[in-house]
This record gives C-alpha cells, sequence and structure tokens, in this order.
C-alpha cells in the first residue's frame, strides 16, 4: 500500500500590488543605472543584466520564508534585490569596495549575503545546482523546515550537473524548488539549436519530478505558479521544477555584440515587457493611479541614488589584507 501523502501546506502570501510593482521598478532601474554606470568606468568585468526578467525575482522570492537557501546565477542581481540584500550593498560590491556584500572580492557574478541565506551567485553554467541539493540535504539531515531555491538559466539544462541533481534531489526526496528561467538563449544559442527537447519542464518526468511551464513575463502567474510549487515543496513531497518562460531586453552580457538574433524579435517581446504589463493590470483593476506610480518611481529613484552614493563612498581593500583569506598547499 502507498503511503498516504501529507497534505500541502498553506500557499505562501505575495507581495501587496504596489509592493511588487516597486519591486520590479527596483532591479529594472537598478540595472539600468548598473549599465550607464559601466560605461562610464565604473564597473569592470563582467556584467550581465536581467532587463525583461523581472516577473520572476518578483514573483518567485518574495514568497520565501527568512530560513530558506537561495542559490543564484551570475545574472542574479535581481534575486539579490528581491531577497532583501541592500541595493548599496550590491553596487558596492559591483565597484569591487570593501564595503560590498562580498567584501568587493566577487563583483557582479559573485554576490553573497548569509545573513539572508542568499547563498552565491555562480559564475559556473549549473554550478549551483549541486550546491543546492547539498543544501538541502544538510537542512533535512538536521531536520530544519527550510527548502533551497536553485535559479538556472535554459542552458544549463546541458550541463551534467543538471541531470546529477535532479537525479539526487528526487532520490532522496529533498525539499528543492528548481527555477529554469528560460530566455530561450543560452548565451548565443537559440534553445531548438541546443536542445533536442526543448520543453525543459518534460525533462523532469524522467525523474518522477513534478514540474510546470509559467509565463515569466505575468508576475500574477509565477506569483500563482511558484506559491503552489513552493507549497508542493514544503509538504516532504520532494523538489519541484518550475520553468519560467521569459526574455533578457538585453545583451547576454556588456561584451556580447548580440549578432545572434534580430532587432524585431526583441522589439516583438518588449510589447511583453513584464513591468509594463503588471502595471496596465493594476490600471484597468483600479489599484494604481498616475500619482502612485509617480511616487513609487521617485522612491526607486531615491534609493538607486543611495545605492551610488554608498558604493561612491565605500572604501577599497587595503593592500595589506589583499593575500588575507588566499591559502596555499605547499608540496610535500
Amino acid at each position: 500500500m502507498n503511503a498516504e501523502r501529507s497534505p500541502l501546506p498553506p500557499e505562501p502570501r505575495p507581495l501587496a500590488p504596489g509592493a511588487a510593482l516597486r519591486l520590479m521598478l527596483l532591479i529594472r532601474r537598478f540595472e539600468e543605472k548598473c549599465a550607464e554606470l559601466y560605461s562610464a568606468g565604473k564597473i569592470h568585468g563582467f556584467l550581465h543584466l536581467c532587463i525583461g526578467e523581472e516577473a520572476i525575482a518578483a514573483g518567485v522570492l518574495p514568497l520565501l520564508e527568512p530560513g530558506d537557501a537561495v542559490v543564484s546565477t551570475y545574472r542574479e542581481h535581481g534575486h539579490a534585490l528581491a531577497r532583501g540584500v541592500p541595493a548599496g550593498s550590491v553596487l558596492a560590491e559591483m565597484y569591487g569596495k570593501a564595503n560590498g556584500c562580498s567584501r568587493g572580492r566577487g563583483g557582479s557574478m559573485h554576490l553573497f549575503d548569509a545573513t539572508r541565506r542568499f547563498l552565491g551567485g555562480n559564475a559556473i553554467v549549473g554550478g549551483g545546482l549541486p550546491l543546492a541539493v547539498g543544501l538541502a540535504l544538510a537542512d533535512q539531515m538536521q531536520g530544519q523546515p527550510h527548502l533551497t531555491a536553485c535559479f538556472f538559466g535554459d542552458g544549463a539544462v546541458a550541463e551534467g550537473e543538471f541531470h546529477e541533481s535532479l537525479n539526487l534531489a528526487a532520490l532522496w526526496k529533498l525539499p528543492v524548488l528548481l527555477v529554469c528561467e528560460n530566455n530561450f538563449y543560452a548565451m548565443g544559442t537559440h534553445i531548438h539549436r541546443h536542445q533536442a527537447q526543448p520543453d525543459i519542464a518534460r525533462k523532469a518526468d524522467g525523474y518522477g519530478i513534478p514540474a510546470a511551464v509559467v509565463d515569466g513575463m505575468d508576475l500574477k502567474a509565477v506569483e500563482a505558479a511558484a506559491q503552489h510549487a513552493i507549497a508542493a515543496v514544503r509538504s516532504g513531497q520532494g523538489p519541484f521544477l518550475l520553468e519560467a518562460r521569459t526574455y533578457r531586453f538585453r545583451a547576454h552580457s556588456m561584451y556580447d555584440p548580440e549578432l545572434y538574433r534580430h532587432k524585431a524579435e526583441v522589439e516583438e517581446w518588449k510589447k511583453r515587457d513584464p513591468v509594463a504589463l503588471f502595471t496596465a493590470q493594476l490600471r484597468a483593476e483600479q489599484r494604481l493611479t498616475d500619482a502612485d506610480r509617480e511616487a513609487l518611481e521617485a522612491s526607486v529613484a531615491e534609493e538607486v541614488a543611495a545605492a551610488v552614493a554608498f558604493a561612491e563612498a565605500g572604501p577599497w581593500e587595503p593592500l595589506a589584507d589583499l593575500l588575507k583569506d588566499v591559502h596555499t598547499v605547499e608540496a610535500l
């Protein structure tokens, strides 16, 4: 006889509409400012923007509990902000300042905040998946009622870590929420050119993992799908794969000449801008006025300006500390 499944716990409550719109605006305006600062030579190295994908971070992360862990990718600014990492701390990290969230040593791709269990962006494609499995296993073994949310892109499903991680998560019924931000381009390669089965959610079938597909440009749809997925994971049934189909409006990185897709395609997707769509929904429901929108924009502009000031005023790491935490192993 099959064991009776535990009842699903209550679904988590999403942000109030105004707060959700503000969060998406914060992510958008923050990243626009990052692009400006990068062009001005204030930010160095790689910079990957999530402009166009804001509904996923704003729809999923506010539903998590403080004790839950979050593992991200190198396109993680929005995830960090949605998790509550201060904008100033994030921007100072991009500047390489010692008051950054990773003390200036990680940069854009390695944001980290242990106090919020935001356990890092990862520059390795698919590299966060096995880390998420390990974190979930640790919580399970310690009897902690937490889950681990792991964000990854469509390109990660071509990596061995994806399949190994799904297999172990399913085998051990680990509390892992797997969120695939499918923007259809693994760097510059369309998903139909690198996946024999481009329907990512179906890949969960081979591991007996429940999965769902959601319109990643629609905040309300993301919230509803994430509520169900999180409740399923918390019930003890094991992992859940949520495929959010979205689109990045910017190039893969600031170095990318973007020769692999037509401008007309980008413009067509911009008609489904998640910020504009949610704004229109709230207006149609008479829950947002022009004055409300202006107030949100002003509030966000003030926060972004304060983040810039914080990063500009931040200290550089002293030269004497450059070898701190650097370890070598001498040959025997």
